[in-house]
């Protein structure tokens, strides 16, 4: 039997002076001292709270810029078309969310005080405003037919992710790519649209300064930065390849990059959590595939490209996640239904 003794302790000796706080701080088993309990450990960060965080800077930075688009910059659509935009995009969100929280038997996210209900209508708060700031047409009734879209899309197209069922198509670029789609006398905003009062350093400062915002954004909250690198590369390594297939000259090809625009769909559009991977890999891929199919889409001459291609790579992703479980429980019944080998 094997006899457990109490730990040796290191008393002074007498009249020795009593090691103070420093001294008995070091003297601490590393290992030890190294672990902390789990009361002390840093509370960590609630999903939650980052969440609204981001949604809160996102609607904040959007709104900014559409003030002061319409105030300084020199924006061309109609003022009102904003305000109408955003009036319908919560009358919808708040409808839909009622509808299918009834026929789900669920309590609507909106509910539960004046916070969650705010909160509720982030989402559609922005989503409006990007279909204001990026379509470009002399009439209300295009815009508005792309805020229904985004804001149908986010309940008809839906799959089941860890027990709850969320959407897969980005709302706002799903209702831009529909628009433009269906209403041929609807373009794009036109990149000048957003320096059309300005001249000098000021047309980069503008710019300059919505990359810094959008890209700390997607650093510190959303997590999306490998997305983002991802994206620019492969819109990069696109570019330089149809220059090398087809004579495209570069400097016209990725001149686009330095817009406005193109850098509003990549730090505001593309990075949407709601609809884009967590992981890091899964947002390698999916910025990616995103810049692939836009490449393909150039190719053969389609407009818009940047739109569809991110509806299809969204589709992609909510085709994956709706099949993947299935084909795996198929492969799982084939194994299991294989009998044994016999054994003599």
């Amino acid at each position: 039997m094997t006899t457990l003794h109490p730990p040796a302790t290191n008393k002074p000796e007498p009249g020795s002076p009593a090691p103070d706080d420093e001294t008995s701080s070091r003297d601490v088993d590393a290992p030890s001292a190294a672990i902390a309990s789990p009361s002390e450990l840093p509370p960590s960060p609630d999903p939650l709270v980052i969440r609204r965080k981001a949604l809160l800077r996102f609607a904040m930075s959007i709104t900014a810029l559409t003030v002061i688009g319409h105030a300084v910059l020199g924006f061309e659509q109609p003022p009102i078309v904003p305000i109408v935009a955003v009036a319908l995009s919560y009358a919808l969100n708040v409808i839909f969310e009622a509808i299918d929280a009834w026929a789900w038997g669920r309590t609507p996210e909106y509910a539960g005080g004046g916070s969650n209900f705010f909160y509720f209508l982030l989402p559609a708060h922005i989503a409006a405003l990007a279909c204001a700031l990026l379509l470009y047409t002399s009439v209300i009734w295009p815009y508005l037919l792309a805020v229904t879209v985004a804001a149908s899309s986010k309940y008809l197209f839906r799959v089941t992710v860890r027990g709850r069922r969320k959407h897969f198509l980005n709302p706002s670029n799903t209702g831009i790519a529909v628009t433009l789609l269906l209403t041929p006398l609807v373009g794009f905003t036109p990149p000048y649209m957003f320096l059309n009062n300005t001249d000098g350093p000021v047309d980069v400062l503008i710019p300059l300064g919505v990359l810094m915002l959008g890209t700390m954004l997607n650093t510190k909250l959303t997590h999306r930065l490998p997305l983002i690198l991802a994206w620019v590369g492969g819109y990069v390594l696109q570019g330089v390849v149809r220059s090398l297939l087809f004579d495209d000259p570069v400097l016209s090809v990725l001149g686009s990059m330095t817009g406005v625009a193109f850098i509003l769909f990549t730090n505001y559009m593309i990075t949407d959590p709601g609809t884009t991977p967590m992981s890091t890999r899964g947002q390698i891929v999916f910025g990616l595939t995103t810049a692939t199919i836009y490449g393909l889409l150039i190719t053969t001459q389609v407009a818009y490209a940047i739109f569809f291609a991110l509806v299809i790579t969204c589709a992609l992703r909510g085709a994956v996640i709706y099949f993947a479980p299935r084909l795996k429980r198929v492969r799982s019944a084939g194994t299991s239904a294989v009998p044994a080998p016999a054994t003599h």
